[in-house]
């Protein structure tokens, strides 16, 4: 019987507070609230596609800035993802997507190897949706790549519209997530030659 992966982290420094519960293998059910609401959707979006299930709440200093929030949220959510997971034993390690959304295309794969690292290119250079700095999600994923031990690649390929930009990215990573931490039960062990990851 495989072992449940789920991971309830708690993160509060003097900028955040942060909690997060989180479940792999679960139905794609969250409750997420960051006080940031394009944030808040680009996380739902992960929830639903990746089918983990994500309670997450954050309050921060949002009258200084978005950046300790969205930063520290990137930081909690890998370190849960990594304590849910725990040896990865058993798991298929690599995820890849190809994301469509109306005239918008991302690609992103990644690895659950253990070794942190972000690539992140984006066609679309429009720099705000209202007022969120778009920039603020490439600091989230640093972080959450880093907490996570992952390697991600993301390649927004092209198209016009900021939002659909973004959101073909966060399902792209959800879809692709969904894919390395499926259960294989004919992987013995980790999913590495080296026998550790």
């Amino acid at each position: 019987m495989m072992k449940k992966r789920k991971s309830l982290v708690e993160r509060s420094t003097r900028e955040t507070q942060i909690r997060v519960e989180l479940n792999v293998d679960g139905n794609g059910t969250y409750e997420i609230e960051t006080g940031i609401p394009f944030f808040n959707h680009m996380l739902e979006l992960f929830a639903k596609h990746s089918l983990f299930d994500l309670k997450l709440e954050a309050l921060g200093d949002l009258a200084v800035d978005y950046h300790h929030t969205v930063e520290d949220v990137g930081l909690a959510l890998g370190d849960a993802l990594n304590e849910a997971l725990g040896e990865r034993r058993g798991i298929e390690r690599y995820g890849f997507s190809l994301m469509p959304m109306d005239e918008t295309l991302s690609r992103v794969a990644l690895d659950l190897g253990g070794r942190p690292y972000l690539v992140m290119q984006m066609a679309n250079k429009k720099k705000k949706i209202l007022n969120f700095d778009l920039s603020l999600l490439g600091e989230f994923l640093r972080a959450f790549v880093t907490q996570a031990r992952m390697n991600l690649h993301i390649c927004q390929l092209y198209g016009t519209d900021a939002h659909h930009a973004y959101e073909s990215v966060f399902k792209g990573l959800a879809r692709a997530m969904k894919t390395a931490c499926l259960h294989d039960p004919r992987v013995k062990g980790v999913p590495s030659s080296k026998g550790v990851l």
